[in-house]
């Protein structure tokens, strides 16, 4: 009994190895199944001894048998229509039609001048601004470029006139809130005034600086405006040839096509330090940027004329150099309050150093502005929901911005009503909140503490 068991295992094993569609046609096709089958078949007894041990035995043999027969025949049937299955579906041999192209034809620049009624080199005149076109023309032609859906093809374009109406900015880093907002508004002004942007930061790094300025070189772009605030203008000179547009902020490099935007750090940071003093400030730190940059120097040097402008020093050690970070604002408060002087108040390079210092504050028994007043600068859009809202230099990004797209223009466009001018003035002015107040310990303070106690509410 057992060899017929082993026997029809034997079969089953070489049917599906020929047969492999077989699992599909009789799922569960194993002599334990089988045997499963058998033994547990509704009101069959429990074996209790070898004798009905060996009945199992026969009737899983028996129940193997039938199946493989069930099996043998639905495969004959599974080969049959299979085969007619194949011959009733012939390969098919692929048709040399071409496919039909349905897309609409697209509208071109002579669709605009029929529409218009003018010549095509009219219409290419207008769509590249150019100015020697006719106003009226020009109306009409871009009335006909909405009318028509024309939408013009900038590859082409930059065939025709030469220029590929795309602009490069160039910011140190995207972390500082500042930044964002100056790219903000920048792409706004060009993409309005016709151009595309192409956007890179440095990171402070000159390989990163060096490879941002080669593939913008390798775009074709017109011009590039580098808002660094830094001192690349080395690297930029030996990159780009004399007569490529590029402006700069606080000074650029001696090359014919440059354009500067000059901002006056003085005035803001001015009226900052006049501010404190106003509120009875003598004792007043500085916190400074990396000394690295320009405009880090620039601001340090603002602040030092202005206090002596007011007959004010700020000993050594109440003038740190930070790094424009929240993290360096942090480090530069506790070395400030290490020493055993301390200020009444702190001015801060930027706005980012000035978040650091109120987070360092916090971490003290010293608070804004009751123990010491913050002053920060930029005027970025997060310092007014700052808490208290933080006494800041405003250097606005809009007049940035502007004054960037301007004179880039201004070095592209032969035509442009300011061409010749190679400087722009970028105003600061203090914007006061409530991060300033009057130095802890005078009589205004007392009096303003006392107010503010529920104690003495009446």
């Amino acid at each position: 009994m057992v060899k017929s068991i082993l026997s029809n295992a034997a079969t089953i094993a070489k049917i599906l190895q020929v047969h492999p569609e077989a699992r599909d046609v009789c799922p569960g096709l194993t002599l334990g199944n089988a045997f499963q089958g058998a033994v547990f078949q509704p009101g069959f007894p429990t074996p209790s001894s070898c004798e009905s041990l060996c009945k199992i035995c026969i009737l899983a043999a028996l129940t193997l048998t039938f199946r493989m027969k069930q099996v043998e025949k639905q495969l004959e049937k599974h080969s049959e229509k299979r085969t007619i299955s194949l011959s009733m579906n012939p390969v098919r041999k692929k048709s040399k039609k071409k496919a039909s192209n349905r897309r609409h034809p697209s509208v071109s620049i002579r669709d605009v001048a029929k529409r218009a009624n003018v010549s095509i080199a009219t219409v290419s005149r207008a769509v590249n601004g150019i100015t020697s076109v006719d106003p009226e023309l020009a109306k009409r032609v871009w009335k006909a470029v909405g009318e028509v859906g024309y939408v013009p093809n900038p590859q082409a374009r930059a065939l025709v006139s030469g220029r590929s109406h795309m602009l490069g900015l160039i910011v140190s880093e995207i972390t500082n809130p500042f930044f964002p907002e100056l790219v903000q508004e920048f792409e706004n002004l060009a993409v309005a005034q016709g151009y595309e942007v192409m956007i890179g930061s440095t990171n402070y790094d000159p390989a990163r600086t060096e490879s941002l300025i080669r593939r913008m070189l390798q775009r074709n772009v017109d011009g590039v405006a580098v808002m660094t605030f830094g001192i690349e203008e080395d690297l930029v000179k030996k990159l780009v040839e004399g007569e490529f547009p590029l402006v700069f902020v606080d000074a650029g490099p001696k090359l014919p096509n440059i354009r500067v935007l000059k901002v006056n750090y003085g005035e803001g940071i001015r009226e900052a330090v006049q501010h404190l003093a106003a509120l009875g400030h003598r004792s007043i730190a500085f916190i400074s940027g990396p000394l690295r940059l320009r405009s880090a120097i620039a601001r340090r040097d603002a602040f030092s004329n202005s206090m002596n402008e007011l007959g004010l020093t700020a000993p050594a050690g109440h003038i740190v150099e930070g790094d424009h970070t929240m993290e360096g604002g942090m480090a530069a408060i506790e070395q400030i309050l290490s020493h055993a002087e301390l200020p009444t108040a702190v001015v801060c390079s930027n706005d980012m150093t000035a978040i650091g210092v109120f987070h360092g504050l916090h971490r003290t028994t010293n608070t804004v502005p009751s123990d010491i007043s913050v002053v920060g600068f930029d005027d970025i859009h997060l310092a007014q929901f700052m808490l208290p809202p933080l006494t800041t230099v405003q250097m606005s990004c809009k007049l940035l911005a502007s004054a960037a797209v301007q004179a880039l223009r201004a070095g592209i466009e032969p035509n442009h009503p300011r061409a010749a001018q190679k400087e722009w003035h970028i105003p600061t002015r203090l914007v006061v909140r409530q991060s300033s107040t009057f130095p802890r310990g005078t009589l205004p303070a007392l009096r303003r503490k006392a107010a503010a106690d529920p104690a003495n509410a009446k």
